[in-house]
């Protein structure tokens, strides 16, 4: 488990806070990304696996913000992880937790997960928390937009997106 935490938080590190990230707008950047519309045509991480390789490639994804008994929030990072959507019944069901359920562990041990990174004009990752700057938390299903990438040789299963959009699904 410590190689898999070790191997999140190496793919997920970005820059350190900088001086500038205090002059940053958060109204201006979340309405930069914020999609008020789901984007048409998302696929889900396992599908999004299959169709990407080490080149980026443009890419929509559908996930729920976790990371298998992680933390999927790095703090004062515009990053987080998604995992796949359980897609039967009990996992609708109000305190479902994929984390600890037997049967979505299961399904779920061959899926990728997605690390996604949101950057600014400059390039540079974003040093504003992504639960402040987009109101998402541990369990919130989002659809990501943006340049994706996937290395089969890594030692664990992650799909590495730069986001340029986000749509929050609304809570059921």
């Amino acid at each position: 488990m410590s190689s898999r935490v070790s191997l999140l938080v190496l793919l997920l590190s970005l820059a350190p806070l900088s001086a500038h990230a205090l002059d940053l707008d958060p109204a201006a950047i979340r309405q930069r990304f914020i999609l008020p519309v789901e984007p048409a045509a998302a696929i889900t991480p396992t599908a999004a696996k299959q169709k990407l390789g080490p080149t980026p490639q443009p890419i929509v994804l559908a996930g729920r913000i976790g990371a298998r008994g992680m933390e999927p929030f790095l703090d004062g990072k515009a990053s987080f992880v998604l995992v796949e959507i359980p897609a039967d019944d009990h996992a609708k069901k109000p305190g479902h937790d994929a984390d600890n359920c037997p049967f979505c562990k299961k399904r779920t041990a061959n899926s990728p997960m997605v690390a996604v990174q949101f950057v600014g004009v400059d390039g540079k990752p974003i040093p504003i928390d992504a639960r402040k700057l987009f109101g998402v938390a541990k369990g919130t299903d989002v659809v990501v937009q943006g340049a994706g990438v996937f290395d089969a040789r890594l030692a664990i299963p992650i799909i590495q997106l730069t986001a340029d959009g986000v749509h929050v699904r609304p809570a059921p």
